[in-house]
């Protein structure tokens, strides 16, 4: 069973991987930015609700003097992520934006060491170094020459994503310490950061998705919710029972090398040699943390 935990993380950067695959259709079909992103949160919202209420109500109840650990990680921790990350692109090539957010564990390593006293060994120093160089192969950072598009600004968003993405672990972490459900953490996060979204949504161009596509549509748009953000984010926090934030962070590192993948099956985006040595370089590194030695456990602090 422990050992199947391990799992949780991986799984969520596969799944967060796949997220390239919904938005190029629904921006394909007039959406924005800001709109892609509701129409996921919206429907992983009512998800979530109605998995609560179905699995146990009392899931809804949270104390007064925890809210802020909702908020903070429903703006920080997926809000800050999408502004933050989406400003990067704007200013930088999108392989140096994706470099720049996978160095999310450097930051929650770090900040769970302060925070909880979690340990920084060599091990989790040591992979991380190769599952951010593997990212690195694979976004094709290296072989963009020197007309990569960058920018101060550019980099300083993406390492503010990266920022943002490592908030949402720690404070996961710390509403899992608190007794709260994986349930109730993603399902409030969400609730906050739809609502901040509201009012920056083109709803009109919503419901002619929707309506105009038939049910395929409805049927892709709740695969989309569930895939990108209901299950990523609930394995994920779930995960944090178990384990470390900075073990967690390191797992799901291999959300860039799932995107290849899935460019690779549904969009024929080839990869390169880089690009593949980088894909076997990650795998290898996340193979090799998440296999336990004798006497090690997913607490092993």
């Amino acid at each position: 069973m422990k050992r199947a935990v391990f799992m949780l993380p991986l799984l969520s950067g596969i799944m967060w991987g796949s997220g390239g695959i919904f938005v190029r259709k629904l921006t394909g079909l007039g959406m924005d930015g800001y709109t892609v992103a509701e129409s996921r949160l919206a429907a992983a919202v009512c998800i979530l609700a109605a998995a609560i209420y179905l699995y146990d109500k009392r899931l809804f109840v949270i104390k007064l003097k925890d809210i802020w650990i909702f908020v903070l990680g429903g703006f920080c921790g997926i809000l800050g992520v999408m502004l933050a990350y989406n400003a990067s692109i704007k200013e930088a090539a999108l392989s140096l934006a994706a470099v720049l957010l996978s160095m999310s564990p450097i930051f929650v390593l770090f900040l769970a060491r302060i925070l909880f006293g979690e340990k920084i060994t060599l091990k989790k120093l040591g992979c991380t170094a190769l599952a951010l160089a593997g990212c690195v192969l694979v976004s094709g950072v290296l072989e963009t020459g020197s007309g990569m598009k960058w920018s101060v600004k550019g980099i300083g968003f993406g390492i503010l994503a990266a920022f943002f993405y490592a908030m949402y672990s720690l404070v996961s972490k710390e509403a899992a310490g608190r007794g709260y459900h994986a349930f109730t953490v993603t399902f409030y996060c969400m609730l906050i950061s739809a609502a901040a979204l509201f009012l920056v949504t083109d709803w009109k161009c919503i419901y002619s998705v929707t309506t105009g596509g038939g049910l395929g549509m409805w049927v892709f748009m709740l695969v989309n919710a569930l895939t990108a953000s209901v299950l990523p984010y609930v394995f994920y926090t779930l995960s944090l029972n178990y384990m470390e934030a900075g073990k967690a962070s390191i797992l799901a590192a291999g959300e860039p090398v799932a995107a290849m993948v899935f460019g690779f099956l549904f969009f024929s985006e080839k990869p390169t040699v880089l690009a593949v040595f980088g894909l076997a370089l990650t795998t290898a590194a996340l193979i090799f943390f998440s296999w336990q030695g004798k006497g090690e456990g997913c607490d092993d602090r």
